[in-house]
């Protein structure tokens, strides 16, 4: 991985205002030691993060990614972080990022146990490049998530409409579509329904309206899937959320994941079902997605 930069940040309390945050921010050498060995994000995966696309050095869908960021906060019980502070340092981070695809990553974790305050830095990198799957397609299996749909409103404490650091699930379910031959995995509810991809939203379409699963469902909202949504509005599509068979998803007329640095990736197969693909129409949203937006 290139790297392009990272900065630690004392994170200000919730309504501190100023005018300038670059006394908060730490420049730090990518390469070189950052954390305490008794850093919780690494030791348990206790915190939260946001990956940003970046296009030309300018950070895409700013709002939205600080809007869940502050979401998560809340659901992991997390010090609200100062978005003005956050959003701040997200433009110096973008600040060092070249021509071409980057991705900025945020990450708020609970720090050191019994600490002072939560750990909170940014990184900026050169984006892999996803060409291939945007233009090729990808392939996916469906794999059980191990809970019925309803789980996430009974049980509140599994986080799991929080995009937390704890990863080591959807890093083993991705190595799981591999071994099946596929590129990409789809999580069903224990009871069958549709969920998401492990690091993607899923959209799919039939005849003139596109629909993914409702996130009544422990989903995480996608923040490429709600861009796309108000596009395709705007295009004169209809959009919508829907809690979706897994039976469903063979019969539909095309399918996408979507994620803010893949950006939209048009499904060629679930399991043993080939979809139809329209190399044109993805290139339009591919478009919309590389272009700027705040």
């Amino acid at each position: 991985m290139v790297w392009y930069g990272a900065l630690m940040i004392d994170p200000a309390d919730d309504g501190e205002q100023r005018a300038d945050w670059t006394d908060t921010f730490t420049s730090l050498d990518p390469a070189a030691p950052a954390l305490t060995v008794g850093e919780l994000s690494t030791q348990r995966g206790d915190g939260i993060f946001e990956s940003i696309g970046v296009v030309d050095a300018h950070p895409q869908e700013v709002t939205a990614h600080l809007e869940r960021l502050a979401h998560s906060a809340r659901l992991c019980e997390l010090p609200a972080p100062n978005l003005d502070q956050w959003r701040a340092a997200i433009e110096a981070a973008a600040a060092h990022c070249g021509p071409g695809e980057a991705v900025i990553k945020l990450i708020l974790s609970r720090g050191v146990e019994h600490g002072p305050a939560p750990t909170a830095w940014v990184t900026a990198a050169a984006a892999s490049d996803f060409h291939r799957a945007r233009t090729e397609g990808v392939r996916a299996v469906t794999l059980d998530r191990g809970y019925a749909i309803d789980v996430p409103a009974r049980a509140p404490w599994l986080l799991l409409g929080a995009k937390t650091l704890s990863y080591a699930v959807n890093m083993a379910a991705l190595r799981e579509a591999k071994r099946r031959g596929a590129d990409d995995a789809i999580f069903l509810s224990s009871d069958g329904y549709v969920l998401e991809a492990p690091t993607a939203s899923l959209i799919v379409r039939r005849g003139d309206t596109f629909l993914t699963p409702a996130p009544n469902g422990g989903i995480l909202h996608g923040t490429t899937q709600l861009s796309l949504f108000e596009h395709l509005s705007e295009r004169g599509f209809v959009v919508g959320y829907d809690t979706i068979p897994a039976a469903a998803l063979a019969d539909v007329d095309a399918a996408w994941l979507v994620s803010s640095i893949r950006l939209a990736a048009p499904l060629t197969a679930i399991d043993d079902t080939s979809l139809p693909t329209d190399a044109e129409f993805t290139a339009s949203l591919n478009a919309y997605l590389l272009s700027p937006r705040d």
